[in-house]
């Protein structure tokens, strides 16, 4: 028999995906709905992910103002240094920094879970007994991670902004009312929100790649390893994909302030 070449595997790995993804949606609005389970893992998807995130978050937020700070002295704009910053931190830093930590804290546990449940049949049992393991096991876990990217998105961007504050204000020797006063200058409530749909579609796609490489992982132990590695690997590619695609719509439909 014929094995199918690399492209041909990669088109199917591609359309499960898919697939998989179009499941959980229409899965999360059949009941009976996993409560117990969304709350369990919601909670542990969130303590685990929390302090990384803003630990990661501090330094983050200081490049963009130093950086920022350094070149606006050079334009003679340095009283929009703190809307650069806020815009930098809110719409592009937190999304992507709040779904690394998830994926690489949450999803790796999430994807090692389900791959320890497939090598030892209990997936194909569900199924065997009537249970759907999509309904059951991935759809509380998918949300999990979207609650969670919500909620660390905004404390994110909180503790970005406050450590674009400090590092400016202190380090660079910025004006405190400067910096404050500028964020009504570029920023908009628009910037908000998009900065929470990212945090929505990364958390989504996280949890729909852990579960994927989780219902899909090879036979052993070896297997659930690789999984785990694939799962962090793909979240980070299809992050700044879509991170991509996101910004440059919402640039070409939403006009900035004084366009």
């Amino acid at each position: 028999m014929k094995r199918p070449d690399p492209v041909s595997r990669s088109l199917d790995q591609v359309g499960a995906f898919f697939a998989l993804a179009l499941d959980t949606i229409r899965a999360t609005f059949r009941r009976p709905f996993a409560a117990r389970e969304l709350l369990d893992q919601f909670w542990f998807v969130t303590s685990v992910s929390w302090v990384p995130a803003m630990l990661i978050a501090i330094p983050f937020g200081a490049v963009i103002a130093l950086q920022l700070g350094t070149l606006t002295v050079q334009v003679g704009a340095q009283s929009f240094t703190g809307a650069a910053s806020v815009l930098a931190v809110v719409q592009q830093a937190a999304p992507i920094v709040t779904t690394l930590v998830i994926a690489g804290a949450g999803g790796a546990a999430i994807c090692a879970d389900l791959g320890s449940r497939t090598i030892r049949d209990e997936i194909d049992a569900m199924r065997v007994i009537g249970i759907d393991p999509v309904q059951q096991l991935v759809v509380p876990r998918v949300l999990a991670c979207v609650m969670a990217a919500v909620l660390l998105n905004g404390l994110v961007s909180v503790v970005g902004v406050l450590g674009g504050y400090f590092f400016n204000v202190v380090v660079q020797g910025g004006t405190p009312g400067a910096y404050l006063a500028s964020f009504t200058a570029l920023a908009q409530i628009s910037d908000l929100w998009v900065g929470e749909l990212k945090a929505v579609i990364f958390g989504f796609l996280a949890g729909v790649v852990a579960a994927y490489r989780g219902l899909n992982t090879r036979p052993g132990p070896k297997g659930v390893g690789e999984s785990v590695n694939q799962s962090v690997v793909v979240t980070f590619l299809l992050l700044f994909f879509v991170n991509f695609v996101i910004t440059t719509l919402y640039l070409e439909l939403v006009p900035g302030k004084g366009a």
